[in-house]
């Protein structure tokens, strides 16, 4: 290939209007702000970047107070943690620690959880 001469490749996929976005997080909005009462709560626990963490959710709260009560136990915990998509993320194993936590703010939990 002499030089001043360009290379005239098309490399990739041409992108008609048949090709659709693929979204990877399913996320569900819920409208409806249920009393703590209510709510049927489940623990889970997930290994992000070899630590632990404790998720509790779902929530069907007003933001405000969610973070409001996410606050709280965390400052009662002494850990962090954060809201997402409805679902307390706290770091940590603290189930044992969290459950009678969140029965004594009103908050039930599905069975065996």
């Amino acid at each position: 290939m002499s030089r001043g001469k360009k290379l005239d490749l098309f490399i990739g996929a041409q992108i008609d209007e048949g090709w659709n976005e693929v979204s990877t997080r399913k996320t569900s909005i819920k409208k409806e702000v249920l009393t703590p009462q209510k709510h049927q709560l489940f623990f889970s626990k997930e290994k992000r970047r070899g630590k632990v963490v404790t998720l509790v959710g779902e929530f069907s709260l007003e933001k405000n107070s969610a973070e409001e009560l996410l606050k709280k136990l965390k400052k009662k915990l002494g850990c962090g943690g954060a809201f997402k998509d409805g679902f307390m993320e706290f770091q940590g194993e603290l189930k044992e620690k969290l459950r009678p936590l969140l029965v004594d703010e009103g908050f039930c939990f599905k069975p065996k959880h």
